[in-house]
């Protein structure tokens, strides 16, 4: 069962790839030719692709359930899968409603890159954690999940409208932040890629190492280390030293990781710069040279109206039960719960804004992004860089 599970995710990533190219043909057509059926005829196959490799994603998750017996987003490599097939699901949804392949053109990749992530992750199944016991698993974890994927269609079409309406010929503030976000992108694959590298050379160090509650305790690495454990002594013979030792507090292993994909993402975005000769953001303008910005405005709009009163059931309320069971208290300033705050209160401004002040355009679209960024940084720096009750999350 755990075989057919993860065939279904490969045949479900490859699925997406293919989609993601229709989408782009469906762009290119629409730019050189004047014949709506064709256009209409690669957005339909890439819509399909998207539809099929949705419903192999969740055979996927049903199998893995099965084979489990729980839930399969206990860990990272869970979670993050569920996330990605999460964001496909309301990329579909959204477009049954505004019917615009554009947003597949930008929505899939990111889908592509959350599950590449994931993939670099120990995938085995292994019995739960005794705080991850409860039925609160399923309805938290995966409401919370369901809710940033929704508002992250916020951040695709945030990105459309920037890219859309930054004059790209200017170097100002806004291309300089506009290329940021493409960079960080580029991290993620670089992630995967040096990952993926080191793995098939079959780099490995030991260490031991004293964490916060003074215990010895073994970790392994699976890249030199950069980033060294508190306290550590290196157990391989012949290994690479650390350059620096980190508190206790700070999972050194989860940091040096993030550090190699940075190093690995300045790789690639070189590459990248050096085969365009421009930004990236510069060179995405001319597939969104028919887009309307108040129809990606709405839209970018419509997915935190939708999105933020799930992730408040999933985010915040239905993680305090949880935490009042597991614990015997509803908060506890954990760095995940915090971020968590953060995220909310940061939709709530969005909110906010878009009501009230009357930010719309470009400064909605900019929130929209944003927003995205401090999802990203709760699932990758707070659960693998920052110790917390929540740390099991980063294994």
């Amino acid at each position: 069962m755990a075989s057919i599970s993860s065939n279904l995710l490969f045949i479900a990533f490859i699925l997406y790839l293919a989609a993601t190219l229709f989408y782009g043909g469906s762009i290119k057509v629409k730019k050189d030719s004047n014949e709506k059926k064709t256009t209409t005829k690669w957005g339909q196959i890439a819509v399909l692709l998207t539809i099929i490799g949705f419903i192999s994603q969740l055979g996927y998750f049903i199998t893995r359930w099965i084979a489990s017996g729980h839930a399969p987003v206990s860990n990272m490599f869970e979670f993050t899968t569920f996330f990605g097939m999460a964001l496909v699901g309301a990329f579909i949804v959204i477009y049954f409603i505004y019917r615009t392949t554009l947003l597949g053109l930008f929505t899939m990749p990111v889908a592509l890159l959350i599950i590449a992530y994931a993939s670099m992750f120990p995938r085995d199944i292994s019995p739960l954690i005794p705080a991850l016991q409860s039925y609160w698993l399923y309805i938290h974890v995966t409401t919370a999940a369901i809710g940033e994927a929704i508002l992250a269609i916020s951040f695709a079409a945030g990105l459309i409208y920037l890219v859309k309406a930054i004059d790209q010929t200017k170097s100002d503030l806004q291309t300089f932040w506009l290329e940021i976000v493409m960079f960080t992108l580029v991290t993620v694959l670089g992630f995967v890629v040096v990952s993926s590298g080191f793995s098939a050379a079959g780099y490995h160090e030991k260490f031991n190492w004293i964490d916060k509650n003074d215990n010895q305790v073994t970790v392994d690495y699976t890249m030199p280390a950069i980033t060294g454990p508190h306290k550590g002594e290196l157990l391989t013979k012949g290994g690479f030293q650390p350059w620096v030792e980190m508190p206790a507090i700070v999972n050194a292993k989860k940091l040096n990781t993030v550090i190699w994909s940075l190093i690995g993402g300045l790789f690639l975005y070189s590459i990248i710069r050096l085969l365009l000769r421009k930004r990236i953001g510069a060179a995405l303008k001319p597939l969104v040279k028919n887009v309307k910005l108040d129809f990606v405005d709405e839209i970018s709009y419509r997915s935190v109206l939708i999105g933020f009163p799930v992730f408040t059931l999933g985010g915040l309320i239905f993680a305090m039960i949880w935490a009042q069971m597991a614990w015997s208290r509803f908060w506890g300033w954990d760095p995940k719960e915090v971020w968590a705050l953060i995220t909310w209160l940061f939709y709530a401004a969005f909110l906010h804004l878009r009501l009230s002040k009357g930010w719309h355009g470009k400064k909605s679209a900019w929130l929209g992004v944003i927003g995205f960024v401090i999802i990203m940084f709760n699932l990758v720096a707070v659960n693998l860089v920052i110790a917390g009750l929540h740390s099991y999350a980063g294994s």
